[in-house]
């Protein structure tokens, strides 16, 4: 009885890896009338002037299950979004997001929808775990109407601010000091919320960054930097733009925290301590190791700076979609073909979001004039020879 009631123990790091995409849904017959499962991170958690948190992380079947469908479904959105760029349905910048989808997953189920987050402009995944539609996503895309951000963002500008998700953002590092504002009226509202400002190791060498941490500690503002290392700023290694590639540590007096970042319940270990930490205390870093398996964008192959051992080593040893679908196997939580089931029915939902999204119309050409200044002010727009006035804005 007492050994039935306990919670299971297994390493995330002690079970092989298969192959497979995977997505979520509780199954009934899998999911209901089984005990906890206490899960030990792959790797231990690092501390810069703080005590890491303990590496047994409590999860159920149903959280499993929904790790693997959500996962699943950022992997599978990723992948067409690579098709729809190569048949040019989506066109400008595109930064994919495969491989980091255990950042996403894990940081959304240790908070909720009132804290906010803020990342830069691999941002497509960000947006879904948000809440966020296949749908609303493919159209911004394809800069569609039904977008959701109108079409007029694109790939680097999604936005869903009902649910806390305050964009991405083109401009390398400069997302970091509004995160830290967010921070700033949340530590005004008293409401028990924090702010995520997401940002990579690329932009990990920003003076903005610095000067933002700095006003933030000062006044003990309710914010988590993370940093999502995925170890290659565009097609610069790490140790070749930074000194100290200790991104966990650049704080200072700011403590930090190394985490596996495709292992999803070490991330979800990692944020819960964070909020909790940065409410009582102010900024805490979280350096996520991670990887991405496309390229910077979509102009970039990804395959002249590393070698494809590289990947497919990666891919083999650390895929985040991997390790959850075997500690489903090994509990088991549902079967080799239920999950087969849910790709399946995964690869469905994409394809229709796809063909729904491109039902959408293009913006009209008017909107390029709006979003722009404030609502009655009368400003007006003058052509290029400042003689003819060509609009006043509403």
């Amino acid at each position: 009885m007492a050994a039935a009631a306990a919670a299971r123990r297994l390493s995330a790091a002690s079970l092989p890896l298969r192959h497979h995409h995977l997505l979520l849904r509780p199954f009934a017959s899998s999911a209901s009338g089984q005990p906890p499962i206490a899960v030990e991170t792959s790797v231990p958690f690092t501390g810069h002037k703080i005590e890491p948190p303990s590496r047994l992380v409590d999860t159920t079947p149903s959280e499993l299950l929904s790790f693997f469908r959500d996962m699943s479904m950022m992997r599978r959105m990723e992948i067409a979004a690579d098709s729809l760029y190569k048949s040019k349905l989506i066109r400008g910048f595109c930064h994919l997001y495969d491989g980091q989808e255990a950042v996403a997953i894990g940081l959304e189920a240790a908070i909720t929808k009132k804290d906010a987050i803020i990342t830069a402009y691999r941002d497509h995944c960000i947006f879904l775990a948000r809440g966020g539609s296949l749908v609303e996503s493919y159209a911004e895309l394809m800069g569609r109407r039904s977008g959701c951000s109108k079409g007029k963002g694109g790939s680097m500008h999604f936005y869903k601010k009902d649910s806390g998700f305050f964009g991405g953002h083109g401009i390398v590092g400069a997302q970091v000091p509004l995160g830290c504002g967010l921070a700033f009226a949340q530590k005004y509202t008293k409401e028990g919320t924090v702010s995520f400002a997401l940002y990579g190791d690329g932009a990990a060498n920003q003076g903005q960054l610095f000067e933002a941490l700095n006003i933030s500690a000062l006044w003990d503002l309710p914010v988590i930097l993370v940093c999502e290392n995925n170890h290659y700023g565009m097609g610069t290694a790490e140790w070749r733009a930074a000194k100290s590639p200790a991104y966990y540590k650049r704080g200072d007096y700011v403590p930090g925290l190394k985490v596996d970042g495709m292992d999803v319940l070490a991330v979800k270990q990692a944020c819960k301590f964070a909020k909790e930490y940065a409410l009582q205390n102010g900024p805490i870093i979280l350096e996520m190791d991670t990887y991405r398996y496309h390229g910077h964008s979509m102009s970039d192959p990804g395959s002249t700076y590393r070698t494809r051992d590289e990947i497919t080593g990666v891919r083999q040893e650390r895929d985040p979609i991997e390790r959850i679908r075997k500690l489903i196997l090994s509990n088991e939580v549902a079967t080799a073909s239920e999950l087969k089931d849910i790709e399946k029915e995964v690869r469905k939902e994409v394809d229709d979001a796809i063909a729904q999204a491109k039902e959408s119309p293009m913006p009209d050409p008017s909107e390029l004039f709006t979003n722009v200044y404030a609502k009655g002010l009368g400003a007006e727009v003058f052509g290029a020879d400042r003689k003819e006035v060509k609009a006043v804005l509403p």
